[in-house]
């Protein structure tokens, strides 16, 4: 059991393995949206958009998660504006929107004199730096995200998966859309602190992506997927204590571990 308590005496991997667990649920939970509608590139999008909001607060000694989520909504609520009413496709918007936030954010970055260890951490995540604030930051965003998607439930689902029911039950699809748009949004820029920019569409995808392939029915999907990204935080966090890898990467593995195993475990059973 030594190997087991030991990474937890030290008040730092507490810290992270709380944060990457709140995280790995949030992410999780969303992702089966992202998953079932096929918006995989929609979480790359906004996770590598935000790039021009934290350069902007860089530059300005302002905070960085601040700059990230500013960014991200914005990108989200643009997605919503140009494909509204079918204006242009939705992938389209997100190609056009993503290389041009992208491109803002390196040109901005390539400005900056010196190499900035803060940034770095944005871009890669730093779970073993997350600090009580940051807990209760990431805990709070989360719990808000997940009340609403609780309370919108069925319009959600309404609305991802019949158009046609959501006008004859005169819903606010597009209000509803973009909602569903700007916490897509948000919970890129929760868990940058864990998984940083360039892996947080991973744990968006991979969870939900795994869950599909044990059910089919929504609510079920859900859970599993949260369960699934809960268990790849914790082996993940444990893996980069024991091993000295960084941990956005050892988490983000372990949750394809555990893809790779359920597409195998469905191949076989389907054989």
């Amino acid at each position: 059991m030594n190997w087991l308590l030991e990474p937890l005496t030290y008040e730092f991997m507490q810290r992270g393995l709380l944060a990457s667990v709140i995280v790995g649920v949030l992410c999780a939970v969303m992702g089966t949206y992202v998953v079932l509608r096929g918006m995989a590139f929609l979480g790359d999008a906004i996770a590598h958009a935000i790039l021009p909001g934290v350069a902007i607060a860089y530059i300005l000694n302002g905070d960085l998660l601040v700059g990230a989520g500013v960014a991200a909504v914005v990108v989200a609520l643009s997605i919503g504006l140009f494909t509204k009413e079918g204006t242009i496709k939705e992938d389209t918007a997100i190609g056009i929107l993503f290389a041009a936030a992208l491109s803002l954010g390196v040109a901005l970055i390539s400005t900056m004199q010196t190499y900035a260890v803060d940034l770095s951490h944005i871009l890669f995540g730093n779970v073993l730096g997350v600090s009580t604030m940051d807990i209760w930051l990431i805990g709070g965003l989360s719990v808000v995200i997940l009340l609403i998607v609780a309370l919108l439930y069925k319009p959600f689902l309404v609305i991802s998966f019949d158009p046609v029911l959501a006008a004859t039950l005169r819903l606010p699809a597009e209000l509803l859309r973009n909602l569903m748009l700007v916490l897509l949004a948000l919970t890129v820029v929760v868990s940058l602190q864990t998984v940083g920019v360039s892996l947080a569409a991973a744990m968006l995808v991979t969870p939900a992506a795994t869950a599909y392939l044990l059910t089919r029915r929504l609510l079920p999907m859900m859970l599993v997927s949260a369960l699934i990204g809960a268990l790849s935080s914790v082996i993940g966090l444990y893996v980069s204590y024991y091993f000295n890898i960084v941990s956005g990467s050892a988490i983000v593995l372990t949750a394809t571990s555990m893809f790779l195993f359920a597409f195998s475990w469905n191949r076989l059973k389907r054989s």
